[in-house]
């Protein structure tokens, strides 16, 4: 019998996995082409309406601000509406709001509608997060997150060469070519959001691709038994919010976002001032992050289900991105300079389905959408200070600042690794003791 639905959730995983992550992978893909030109922008955003490099560090950070505060409520909702309706509504609100960034006369309105875009957006990540909590066993989520995070290299590595492809049309129609960047990528999202409400299914029950037989067991092997499995937030927020190893993931995501930020909205800039010339050629270069973040996502995971678990990869992983980040102020020459921010990405965004994996074994139902959604928002606050920060050493002038920023945020990861390491422990010794919350409170078996 046990064989046999083995074999049943074996088909049923291979459909979802082809039916419904290449639209995951679609809309995030759309999310990082966004962020990455942002940075191709930068320069010609100074020239042309006039924002400095401060002025940019803050209106990118304040991007996050905004995702930030409305990141836990817009996954309630999601929860309650289900994630298509949700993150069609996302797509397609974000995507409008990216083609009116051709709209930014000055810093002013640029503030404003980078803080709108960062409300519209807020939500995505956990909420593509959550949808693996509810279609994938425990022991495939790590896959499936490096599957998704697959499409976030794709989008470090191509975004820039399309995007600077984009800007070489400066000129037409009388317009600049970041603003028509902005404009196709615009309509391009909302596209994908229409793909999104055509195509992606709720829940295995609401898969016309599935057997009810097929549906049935993917729900039963989605199930994480030994997590608390809460109906309500009312009187259990401490639950979703407040248990230690929740803190302790969430300020070493921070850390991580600090840099891996900071990268991807000054990479272009740095390519740049390194000597490279033209839109295409600089979106090119910049876009080797991608490779490097590709080769991250691959074999990291792959070290992962060779260890002896997240913990002993994600501590190595931790130390050499602070080892690598001091490298890169000591490093003379564009070419080293450029190799080792591209090694950077490779650490900081390969470790990533680690940091998820910890969380969603630990996490289910609706305290999985609110946990995740508040680890989202710790690590975007350090998307908001890792560019302001860096903006802030650039228009002082201070290059040492700026590398400054990208060392600290590595050091603070390696900090608290300890402190994530003994909170995870006595999160799965109450687990195991069934004390996690209150009597009478059902639990969940991890699987």
């Amino acid at each position: 019998m046990r064989e046999e639905t083995d074999r049943v959730h074996a088909a049923a995983s291979r459909k979802a996995v082809f039916r419904l992550m290449p639209i995951l992978c679609l809309v995030y893909f759309m999310a990082f082409v966004d962020r990455t030109n942002v940075g191709l922008a930068k320069t010609s955003l100074d020239a042309d309406v006039g924002i400095s490099a401060a002025a940019y560090g803050t209106g990118a950070g304040i991007f996050f601000l905004s995702y930030a505060a409305l990141e836990v409520p817009s996954n309630l909702v999601m929860h309650r509406v289900g994630p298509r309706r949700w993150i069609t509504r996302i797509a397609v609100t974000w995507g409008a709001l990216c083609a009116c960034m051709m709209f930014v006369q000055g810093e002013l309105s640029f503030y404003v509608v980078r803080f709108l875009l960062g409300a519209a957006e807020a939500g995505l990540y956990p909420a593509l997060m959550y949808i693996v909590t509810i279609w994938f066993s425990q022991r495939q989520r790590v896959t499936m997150v490096g599957t998704i995070y697959l499409a976030v290299c794709a989008g470090l590595a191509l975004g820039g060469p399309l995007g600077g492809g984009l800007m070489e049309l400066h000129g037409a129609a009388g317009l600049f070519g970041w603003q028509w960047m902005f404009l196709i990528e615009g309509v391009i999202t909302i596209l994908v959001g229409g793909a999104v409400w055509r195509w992606m299914p709720d829940r295995p029950s609401d898969a016309p691709w599935l057997t009810a037989r097929e549906a049935a067991v993917l729900d039963e092997r989605a199930v994480v038994r030994t997590a608390p499995a809460h109906a309500t937030l009312k009187g259990n927020a401490k639950v979703a919010f407040g248990r230690p190893f929740i803190l302790a993931l969430s300020v070493i995501y921070f850390a991580n976002q600090i840099n891996s930020v900071s990268i991807q909205y000054n990479f272009p800039s740095i390519v740049e001032s390194l000597g490279v010339e033209g839109s295409f050629t600089i979106g090119l270069v910049s876009g080797s992050v991608g490779i490097g973040a590709f080769v991250g996502v691959l074999v990291i995971p792959w070290l992962h289900r060779r260890a002896a678990g997240e913990l002993h990869v994600l501590t190595g992983v931790t130390v050499a991105t602070a080892v690598v980040a001091g490298s890169y102020t000591l490093a003379d020459g564009a070419v080293a300079r450029i190799l080792l921010i591209d090694v950077a990405m490779m650490l900081l965004i390969g470790v990533l389905p680690l940091y998820w994996s910890v969380a969603m074994a630990r996490m289910s139902g609706l305290m999985a959408a609110a946990g995740l959604a508040f680890i989202n928002t710790v690590g975007l606050l350090g998307g908001f200070a890792g560019p302001y920060l860096y903006g802030f050493a650039e228009g002082r002038g201070s290059e040492a600042g700026g590398n400054a920023v990208l060392v600290a945020g590595a050091v603070l990861g390696v900090l608290l690794l300890p402190l994530l390491r003994r909170t995870v422990r006595d999160e799965d010794h109450r687990s195991a003791l069934g004390t996690h919350t209150e009597p009478g409170v059902r639990m969940e078996r991890r699987q």
